[in-house]
């Protein structure tokens, strides 16, 4: 019987990322779906719970995408709420590769340290990976910022990560590089979540912070987020600080993705959110 994965994404176009990855990871067929809202997404999940009898229901799964991350969390609700008994699949929300990016970027930074005690700033963090990477940091024991441009969305952000996650995040505000490098001044973890293409740091301003021990930097798009980094940074050791970019890290991630959804199938009933992907990044890292 072929593996079915249904991708459920909530963009006006079905991510080929996402459906390339699934391929990837083993699945015979993907059934990508656009637009799909908790209002729409009935006739989808009732599509994949009824089709197959209880034994063969393994080899049906269900992928939320999309890049939004909060509309990907209101879909993958609606999709659980039309679960009932043994009528369901396994499911995976992973909104703009959220939450696998920042899983494999933490595994990585955290890798071979205690963040416990640790002070980490979470750069441009009001994004899906943003968000869920200083969740897992603070889960973890760390002490952590995230930075915004405006203080209402670092508002929001601390708000909805301490509604979702049960964790307390201090939000700063920092539009420039000075506000910026004042906020990682007595940081030892700095992870860059900014939009592509956007410098957040020079190399100057973190070469000279001496309490800095890991950086992190999501951006695959020169100019890089941290400045004085490279994109396929694996642990490199640059002015005394670990350094991560995105590609260094970005292996893992994708196979972390992959991993994930290989598992879907594996005949337990299973739901990859945030806090699963991180485990499973966790133990492959």
């Amino acid at each position: 019987m072929k593996k079915l994965l249904i991708q459920l994404d909530t963009d006006p176009h079905p991510s080929a990322f996402d459906t390339v990855v699934a391929y990837d990871a083993g699945v015979d067929q993907v059934l990508p779906y656009a637009g799909i809202t908790p209002g729409n997404v009935q006739a989808m999940v009732e599509g994949a719970i009824f089709t197959r009898g209880p034994i063969d229901k393994r080899h049906t799964a269900i992928f939320v995408g999309g890049s939004s991350m909060e509309a990907g969390e209101a879909l993958l609700k609606a999709v659980q709420h039309h679960y009932f008994a043994n009528f369901r699949v396994s499911v995976m929300l992973d909104s703009n590769g959220g939450n696998t990016t920042a899983a494999a970027g933490v595994a990585r930074l955290s890798k071979g340290m205690d963040v416990r005690g640790k002070r980490a700033v979470v750069l441009a963090g009001t994004g899906p990976v943003g968000q869920r990477a200083a969740a897992m940091l603070a889960q973890d024991g760390a002490r952590v910022a995230l930075t915004s441009r405006h203080q209402e969305r670092a508002q929001k952000s601390c708000d909805f990560l301490q509604e979702h996650f049960g964790i307390k995040v201090e939000g700063l505000v920092a539009a420039d590089t000075e506000s910026r490098s004042r906020a990682i001044a007595d940081a030892q973890i700095v992870f860059a979540t900014g939009a592509a293409g956007v410098e957040l740091l020079d190399a100057g301003q973190w070469q000279e912070i001496r309490s800095i021990e890991v950086l992190a930097d999501a951006n695959a798009t020169p100019p890089l987020g941290i400045a004085g980094t490279e994109m396929g940074d694996k642990g490199k050791l640059r002015a005394g600080k670990v350094c991560w970019g995105a590609i260094g890290f970005g292996t893992l991630k994708l196979k972390v993705h992959r991993a994930c959804v290989a598992q879907l199938f594996d005949g337990e009933f299973r739901v990859f959110n945030a806090a699963s992907i991180y485990a499973k990044a966790r133990e492959l890292a």
